[in-house]
């Protein structure tokens, strides 16, 4: 049910597997989701960004396996990659991103014929598209509200997967359009000063912070392997 990493060879794109629905790893993301629904128990929140301070800290494969559970658990879900720097998405599902997120905001296609089934019920996925030389004015135009206020018709939750927070300005224009954000720090790979910092740079976009995932973390077995979903 939820996303693990594959052993890659050389030469060969990205895989994933999907393991069972009672593993460990998936009663952490229903675990994630359910602090999510006390965080957010009225239904105003509906669009959610995932983004971390900096590259390699899981964020995209937990927005993936928390779209995943929300699908499960019978909303209609919409999986947005919005990393329009380096994306992603389309090599978890093994699709084309030709058209996609970057495509609909340059009002190229329409959102229901842009949208890609996954295989899972419950769960769409906007890859995204394109890799345009200006992501952040992109994101700027009025057309992504326009977007996203589409998305709204259609899906329960609309999750997007985002860049570094630290790096580029992309992920503070998606925190100010969506309703929450949840950072996603690694054990072992985000300093507090950087996670402090990304935490600075999304409120100063005027983000609603949702709270924070500790991802990578070695714990016990009778502990999380997410150490918790911490309410800012």
């Amino acid at each position: 049910m939820g996303i693990q990493k594959k052993t890659k060879h050389a030469g060969e794109r990205k895989r994933f597997d999907i393991p069972k629905t009672n593993s460990l790893a998936a009663e952490q993301y229903r675990s994630i989701r359910t602090n999510l629904n006390f965080t957010m128990p009225d239904s105003n929140v509906r669009t959610i960004l995932f983004t971390s301070a900096t590259n390699g800290e899981g964020k995209t494969t937990t927005a993936l396996n928390i779209a995943i559970v929300y699908a499960e658990s019978g909303k209609k879900v919409l999986l947005v990659d919005g990393n329009m720097r380096r994306p992603a998405l389309h090599h978890f599902f093994d699709i084309s991103s030709r058209n996609g997120f970057s495509s609909l905001l340059m009002k190229k296609g329409e959102l229901l014929d842009t949208v890609k089934r996954t295989g899972i019920v419950g769960l769409e996925v906007l890859p995204c598209g394109h890799v345009p030389s200006n992501p952040a004015e992109l994101l700027g135009a009025a057309a992504l509200e326009q977007l996203m206020a589409e998305m709204k018709k259609y899906y329960d939750i609309v999750i997007f997967d985002s860049a570094p927070v630290l790096t580029i300005a992309d992920s503070k224009i998606l925190a100010n359009k969506c309703d929450g954000t949840v950072l996603v720090a690694s054990s072992g790979k985000s300093d507090k000063q950087q996670i402090v910092k990304a935490k600075e740079a999304l409120l100063a976009a005027k983000a609603t912070i949702l709270g924070v995932i500790l991802n990578k973390h070695e714990v016990g077995k009778s502990r999380n392997y997410y150490e918790g979903y911490h309410s800012d």
